[in-house]
């Protein structure tokens, strides 16, 4: 096949204990997941279903941080109120449509630490205005993403500790046993909607404590078992 311009390598993050790399296909993200949090955002956190929206999935968009490594991101042009997400992700390595929550778990493939930068003052013009979030949510280096530990290694995960801190000051620190739709309940929802496929992964909501970062600062973000990554604003 031949192509005006060479197609983009797809963006494949590290798996711990292995050279492989996992290839990331979609990316999607559940909104306002941890009830604290929905109340600091002015919404009501009755468990309504969940909603959801997605990043982009190309190397612009997610930062590969893997361990032993810092990673460093621009501050994204038109805004004044970047705001950090410390957030679990999970990857999915088997496929489905509608898939059962009994069944749920069988398709993860790992976990990961991630960021779901946000530019929060676009983000609610947007959401003002009745617009998709995509300007507040998608944009470059808005995802970064730590290495990821296989289901095997960790087994599920279904509570501990999850906490970002902003030069090493405490903003954000909750358990993901609070999380309102449980990684399960997630992944059988999403799947009503989008065939899942392997290599998509999920950003399942961040806690309370959601709040700027300015050029200079460095966000570590750390979930139990899955250890931390860190996130310079340059």
């Amino acid at each position: 096949m031949n192509f005006f311009f060479a197609p983009p390598a797809a963006v494949a993050l590290a798996v711990h204990g292995t050279e492989q790399r996992f290839p990331v296909r979609r990316v999607y993200c559940v909104g306002r997941n941890y009830a604290a949090h929905a109340r600091e955002m002015g919404f009501d956190p009755d468990r309504e279903p969940p909603f959801f929206f997605c990043k982009a999935n190309d190397s612009a968009s997610i930062v590969i941080v893997d361990d032993g490594h810092a990673a460093t991101i621009p501050y994204p042009p038109l805004t004044s109120n970047l705001h950090y997400e410390i957030e679990l992700v999970v990857a999915i390595g088997a496929g489905g449509r509608n898939i059962r929550v009994e069944d749920a778990r069988g398709h993860i493939f790992g976990y990961a630490v991630g960021l779901d930068m946000t530019r929060r003052d676009l983000q609610i013009k947007a959401r003002e205005a009745g617009r998709p979030w995509e300007v507040g949510k998608a944009f470059d280096y808005s995802a970064p993403i730590g290495t990821l530990k296989r289901i095997g290694e960790t087994g599920p995960i279904d509570s501990g500790e999850i906490s970002l801190a902003v030069d090493g000051q405490i903003k954000q620190q909750s358990d993901i046993s609070h999380l309102i739709w449980s990684v399960e309940e997630t992944i059988a929802n999403l799947s009503t909607l989008f065939e899942l496929k392997p290599g998509d992964i999920i950003f399942t909501g961040t806690p309370e404590g959601v709040g700027p970062v300015v050029p200079g600062q460095t966000m570590t973000g750390k979930i139990a078992g899955l250890g931390s990554i860190e996130v310079r604003v340059g």
